[in-house]
């Protein structure tokens, strides 16, 4: 175990912290956000963790009975989507509006995907594909104001760069983005319309081009990435993450925020791998990734959604296993992951970031003012396959008040960590509400004291980090002259 050094002066200029991973979460598709337990999930999620929007595949499709054809006539009902978008509103947050799939009444096509059968084509008829777009906003606004549906996003299609979501080409969708922008704006210029929602971060320039050379709005730019994005033919998802590299999340971020040029970005969904089954999901390593990619991700987005917020997912196959690796930071049940306590353990940081001086290959250390605390977050993460080992870790903070108190909480094998104790428990499949008591309390961040040194205005302390962790160290400082950020 070898010893790293951190310095960070408090006394120096900060930059922003703004919560841009709160902005959105991702969950499956509409039709499950009428679940009961799906709605208490996302209450505990927006409450514990501050997420501000959600975003989910599917409102058009036909499971949602929103546009159906009898005979010669078209047949709206928008009762379905109201159910979601007013629990949303009661428990104060908000949609960010995928406009997907086709509705089997408009579609060139019969090719779908997963479980619910999302049909992927073209329209036959993008007029009509306008007028859709129009009937559901000009609801929305009568239902909810303009001033509020102004608030809300609206992100026109899911990954039309993959086949298995859109089966025309690039050209189709730019079609189907115009007659989509246009219709949102001619009910009201204030509304929010983006694109292209692609994965791997693709079209970015040719969106952005597309758009400026025919004048058609995009208010902001939204995309996916997942590390393992590119390496999904190179076996197994270990040996894909393998081939990527740590911190190619924020390469890519950087390469997006260029391409915008200076409009919003949006990363709609994201994750430590694209893989719905990956073990990794449940394990200190996806907390690990979550705190690292997060820090690395400031002042490259403005809002960053992680993919997804809860195990109710059904794209392919509704698993009734506690612990499947699926996307969720929450289980079936509602137990939270380590990444979950990973998200909460960000929730709780201060939005003014300080410098810190010293570099290691594994090893992060941001530290995070607030007005009477600072907070050292530390993380131990790489990719599968590479060399990575518990560190001893020494924090000095120079130009400090005098601390009270110091604590620390703990992600890792033995903290935090609920898939643990039920592979203690012998992998029950289906939990009892005993089993259910135990790994919500096997979930928990724990506070734990602390020890620091206080001499000549520094704060000097170490601690040690296993693989694949995080720890968050708060320290608490006696009132003084609140030190000032440019």
């Amino acid at each position: 175990m070898s010893k790293l050094t951190f310095f960070c002066d408090l006394a120096e200029a900060t930059i922003p912290l703004p919560h841009f991973w709160e902005h959105t979460a991702g969950s499956d598709h509409a039709r499950v956000a009428l679940r009961a337990d799906w709605q208490r999930q996302l209450k505990r999620a927006h409450e514990e963790l501050g997420f501000r929007h959600v975003r989910f595949h599917g409102l058009l499709s036909d499971d949602m009975r929103t546009l159906v054809r009898e005979r010669d006539r078209f047949l709206y009902s928008f009762f379905n989507s109201d159910q979601v978008f007013d629990f949303l509103l009661s428990i104060g947050m908000r949609p960010f509006v995928e406009l997907s799939f086709m509705p089997g009444a408009l579609a060139s096509g019969d090719k779908t995907v997963f479980s619910y059968e999302a049909n992927i084509t073209p329209p036959k008829n993008y007029k009509q594909w306008a007028t859709l777009i129009d009937r559901l906003v000009s609801h929305l606004v009568e239902r909810y104001g303009e001033d509020e549906v102004s608030e809300w996003f609206f992100e026109v299609w899911n990954e039309p760069n993959l086949k298995m979501f859109w089966d025309g080409n690039q050209r189709e969708y730019f079609r189907l983005y115009r007659y989509t922008a246009e219709a949102i704006k001619k009910i009201s210029p204030s509304m929010k319309v983006g694109g292209p929602a692609t994965a791997r971060s693709e079209w970015i320039d040719d969106f952005v081009g597309f758009c400026e050379r025919n004048n058609v709005p995009a208010d902001f730019i939204s995309t996916h990435y997942y590390p393992n994005d590119g390496f999904e033919d190179d076996g197994d998802t270990d040996l894909q993450l393998f081939k990527s590299q740590r911190g190619i999340m924020r390469e890519v971020a950087q390469n997006t925020r260029y391409h915008a040029r200076n409009r919003p970005v949006y990363y709609t969904e994201w994750n430590s791998s694209s893989n719905p089954r990956d073990p990794l999901h449940d394990e200190p390593y996806a907390a690990a990734f979550v705190a690292s990619t997060v820090m690395e991700a400031n002042g490259l987005v403005e809002g960053y959604s992680f993919w997804t917020f809860s195990d109710i997912f059904e794209e392919d196959y509704f698993s009734s296993v506690p612990f499947h690796g699926g996307f969720g930071l929450l289980t079936l049940h509602g137990i939270p992951k380590p990444s979950y306590r990973a998200f909460e353990l960000l929730h709780n940081l201060g939005d003014r970031q300080s410098l810190v001086d010293g570099l290691h290959e594994t090893v992060d250390c941001n530290v995070i003012q607030q007005e009477s605390s600072v907070t050292v977050l530390l993380t131990n993460h790489t990719t599968p396959g590479h060399s990575i080992e518990a560190e001893q870790v020494e924090v000095r903070l120079d130009n400090a008040r005098e601390p009270l108190a110091a604590k620390i909480q703990r992600i890792d094998e033995e903290h935090a960590n609920p898939k643990r104790l039920w592979l203690e428990m012998g992998q029950p499949e289906y939990l009892s509400s005993k089993h259910v008591e135990c790994l919500e309390e096997a979930s928990r961040l724990v506070d734990q004291k602390q020890s620091i040194s206080f001499h000549e205005g520094s704060v000097l302390l170490k601690t040690s980090l296993p693989a694949h962790a995080v720890a968050a160290i708060t320290i608490e400082f006696k009132p003084g002259k609140r030190r000032t950020s440019k």
